[in-house]
């Protein structure tokens, strides 16, 4: 079983990738310059509803990274008070500019105690990220209608 240190080391790695790869992925394209161009200055790069409908929705748990201009939220972990040697971690990409179900994207990562103070990952339900997409979706869609109502 792989130490608690070179599990954070894989992850932190992995992450580190993803992050570096979608930076790249943003500079080129002609989706991208497009979407540069037709934002204006000062205006975050995402879906507005969206943005805050996944801080609304997460609010719940810490949040330790959020970037409008590139549509990152990041969660720290959460431990539920019920159930504490489980807890979870979320990071949410919005993907679009417009409110569109396939403009966004949950991952969430559970771990469990392993007895000892430490902690190793476990399998989350593939449902559970479908759930918060659609929660944040659900959401989103209320901003908007209370947004055009007004």
């Amino acid at each position: 079983m792989p130490s608690n240190h070179a599990w954070v080391s894989r992850v932190s790695r992995a992450l580190i990738v993803s992050l570096c790869l979608l930076s790249l992925a943003a500079c080129g394209g002609r989706a991208n310059h497009h979407l540069a161009r037709s934002t204006p200055a000062g205006a975050i790069g995402v879906n507005g509803y969206l943005w805050r409908a996944t801080l609304d929705t997460l609010a719940f748990m810490p949040l330790q990274s959020a970037d409008p201009y590139g549509g990152v939220v990041i969660t720290d972990w959460y431990v539920n008070p019920e159930k504490p040697n489980e807890r979870f971690k979320a990071t949410v990409y919005i993907l679009d500019s417009r409110l569109r179900a396939d403009g966004l994207n949950v991952t969430v990562f559970k771990q469990v105690s392993d007895g000892n103070g430490g902690w190793a990952p476990a399998p989350t339900a593939d449902q559970t990220s479908t759930d918060i997409e659609n929660a944040i979706l659900t959401r989103a869609r209320q901003l908007r209608l209370s947004n055009l109502r007004s």
